[in-house]
Formats: structure tokens, sequence, C-alpha cells
């Protein structure tokens, strides 16, 4: 079967799919929701969701620390990856050996459409459907009454922010938030003085990949007592697929 991915990269997979390796946790996540438990042979360590069905599956590594034996002594149908999560090195290499279908995730609307073509993929179509209502209903539901300005932290030391084009900013519109660094790209580098010159109403304290906690709220609370500061949860922010549906709160 020929396909595209995100990336319009054509593919040729052999029908059925029998044996995948995902190598996103949102991803896997995914694939998990969709009933494909049967047909998940390999996983990340950083694959986590949900819980009880991921420990049995086997890790064949981190999402850009990936152990080529282990995949080889799977011998996958189909290889899951992200351009974002995944190194392009590793992907191309695997590509040299299996079909390999790479997402690009930067809004909610290319998240949908990833998740209606694994449905395709795997004839999971209602499942499918379900879960994108479900995750509408639940942006609107965590959707903020009124606008507001935000500054949303995904690093410390150096403290790193998010900019546009970036999957989290668009969720940040989604729910509510202006982001006061939307004129800067990807992740940039931002100091306290970038902070007070931004004058968000609040600064937003991801809990991945920099695990934020109530000691670095204290920190910036100190130099920045003016601004309100939350530690918020990143899987509601930047987890594509199917993770909002699992979600009632940032």
């Amino acid at each position: 079967m020929l396909v595209f991915d995100q990336l319009d990269r054509q593919i040729d997979i052999r029908m059925p799919i029998k044996a995948v390796v995902s190598l996103v946790p949102s991803h896997t996540e995914l694939l998990l929701d969709l009933g494909l438990k049967g047909k998940l042979k390999g996983r990340t360590k950083f694959c986590i969701h949900p819980q009880e069905l991921v420990k049995s599956i086997p890790i064949v590594g981190g999402t850009k620390t990936i152990h080529f034996d282990r995949i080889d002594r799977i011998k996958p149908d189909l290889i899951i990856c992200n351009k974002e999560e995944n190194n392009k090195d590793d992907v191309l290499k695997l590509a040299e050996k299996y079909p390999v279908w790479v997402s690009e995730i930067k809004t909610l609307e290319d998240s949908i459409q990833m998740v209606q073509e694994m449905a395709i993929l795997f004839n999971t179509q209602s499942l499918a459907e379900h879960i994108i209502n479900r995750s509408r209903e639940a942006i609107q539901h965590l959707k903020q009454a009124k606008s507001v300005h935000a500054a949303y932290l995904i690093w410390r030391k150096p403290y790193m922010a998010v900019g546009s084009d970036t999957y989290i900013h668009h969720m940040m519109c989604q729910l509510g938030f202006q982001n006061v660094f939307s004129n800067k790209s990807r992740y940039p580098e931002v100091s306290i003085d970038d902070l007070l010159a931004a004058n968000p109403d609040t600064i937003l304290l991801s809990s991945e990949p920099y695990p934020f906690t109530k000691e670095h709220k204290k920190e910036l609370e100190a130099v920045l007592p003016n601004m309100k500061i939350h530690l918020v949860d990143g899987e509601v922010f930047s987890w594509y697929g199917s993770r909002m549906i699992h979600k009632h709160r940032f």
C-alpha cells in the first residue's frame, strides 16, 4: 500500500500491518487508544502512557538513542517517527530497511490529520473519530474564559521559552493564552530582562522537558513579584494524538 507521511514522503507498506515500532510517546499512546496493543512490538523508554499497557511492550531505546539491533530483531512492518522527536540520520538509517512514517505536528489540525491517517492504516476509523471528538471537547473544557498573556518556559539554565511555529504555541492559543514570545521562532533562550520586557500576565512552568518544581516557582517569584507563575502539566500542551482525552486540567 502506497501512502504519504506528513513530510510528503511516499512509503510502501506491506498490508496487513502486523508489527509496529513507535519511536514517539504520543504515537504510542494513540496506537494503544486505537486498540492496537497486539501490533505494537516496540516503544521508547519515554512511551509511558497508558502505563498498564506499555509496560509489557519491549523498549528499543530512547527517542534519540535508538538500539537498531533491537528493532532488527522485531523486523517491523512499520516504524513511526516524528520530525522533531527523532534524529534525521536515525530515521534515514531505519528507512533503508523498513517503511518509516514520519509525522510533523505543529497544529491541532496536524494532530487530527495524523489520527485520521493512522486510523486508515489500521482500519480503526470509528475509534479515531471518538478520540478526535473527545479531544475537541476537552480543549473547550480547558479553555480560559478570557485571553491571558503568557510566557511558557520549557527549560532552565538557560531559561527557554516557546516561540511560534510549535505545537505548544498552537495549543496555548487554543486554550486561551496569548504567547508573549510569538514573535520568536521555535524555543528561544530568554532572560529575566526579556520576561520583564515581555510583561506577561502569567508565566507557565512546564513539567517537561525540564521538570519545574515549586522551588523553581519561588525562585522566579522572587525576581518577578508582579507576575503570576504557575506549574502546568506539559503533556496538556505538548502531547498530540489522544493525550488530550485523558486530561481535564492544566
